[in-house]
C-alpha cells in the first residue's frame, strides 16, 4: 500500500503536520468508519468519516465522527440550502477521484463546499481518510478545517 496519495500530497503542500496510519480494510464492514476505529484501536469519535452529499443538487462534503449520523436538514442549513441527500457512490467517486471507502476530503479532483462537524474539536488529534482504503491521516482538526476552508457546524 502506498502511503503517498493526492490527500497526503495536498496536506504536505499546505504545510500541515500529520502522521499516516494504515489498518486492515474490511470491504464487508457494515460501517467502514467504525471498522477503521476498531482496527486502529482508536476512539470512534476521533475517527472521522467523509461523506459526499448533494445540497440543493450541488455537491458538498461533510466530515463527522464515525460513530454519528449526519442530520441532512442541519447540513443543508449549514450550507445555506434547503435540502440535502447522500450522493450516489459512483458520483462520489467521479467527483472526488477516490474510491468509496477511501474518500478523503483532501486532494479531491473538484473542490466542493465542506462542513466539519464541530464535535471534532473535542479532540486534539483526529483521524481522517488519507485517500486510500485502509489509510488514515492523523492531524489537528483545526488544521484540517483550515486547509479545507471548511465551515464548522453542528450537523449531527
Amino acid at each position: 500500500m502506498s502511503r503517498t496519495t493526492r490527500a497526503t500530497q495536498a496536506l504536505q503542500q499546505a504545510g500541515i503536520a500529520f502522521t499516516v496510519h494504515s489498518y486492515e480494510y474490511d470491504p464487508n464492514a457494515e460501517r467502514i468508519g467504525l471498522q477503521a476505529a476498531e482496527a486502529m484501536g482508536a476512539d470512534p469519535s476521533s475517527v472521522l468519516k467523509t461523506l459526499m452529499v448533494l445540497v440543493d443538487n450541488r455537491p458538498a462534503c461533510v466530515i463527522l465522527p464515525s460513530d454519528q449520523e449526519v442530520n441532512l436538514k442541519k447540513l443543508a442549513a449549514a450550507l445555506g440550502g434547503k435540502a440535502a441527500q447522500m450522493m450516489k457512490p459512483a458520483d462520489a467517486e467521479r467527483i472526488t477521484g477516490y474510491h468509496v471507502g477511501g474518500i478523503s476530503p483532501f486532494g479531491q479532483k473538484k473542490r466542493v463546499p465542506t462542513v466539519l462537524e464541530q464535535s471534532a474539536f473535542g479532540h486534539a488529534q483526529v483521524f481522517i481518510n488519507g485517500g486510500q482504503r485502509g489509510l488514515q491521516v492523523k492531524l489537528d482538526p483545526r488544521a484540517a478545517a483550515s486547509v479545507l476552508d471548511a465551515k464548522v457546524a453542528g450537523v449531527i
